[in-house]
């Protein structure tokens, strides 16, 4: 052990076997953001692309927004419902 990066004379010693491991660490767990923050995109977690982009969203996002106002809401929703079968249960 003594030769290893001349550790008697002051060089690193045994500890420069570890870096490789380090290095392999940190390609690990950069990938490993990089794929999971790919993987969720724009969505989000736990938020599906058919829920983000459905009319009834749309909609809500436009009457958030000040697009539209409550009246015209309701009516679009009452459409969107009878047409798509929303399922709301007599929300109007």
């Amino acid at each position: 052990m003594q030769t290893l990066a001349h550790f008697g004379d002051g060089g690193p010693g045994p500890w420069i076997l570890l870096l490789p491991l380090v290095w392999a660490l940190l390609v690990g767990v950069g990938a490993a953001l990089l794929r999971r923050t790919v993987r969720h995109g724009r969505r989000g977690p736990g938020r599906p692309a058919e829920e983000a982009d459905s009319p009834v969203a749309v909609l809500g996002r436009r009457f958030a927004s000040g697009g539209i106002d409550e009246d015209e809401y309701w009516r679009r929703l009452s459409v969107l419902d009878e047409r798509f079968g929303g399922g709301r249960g007599g929300a109007v």
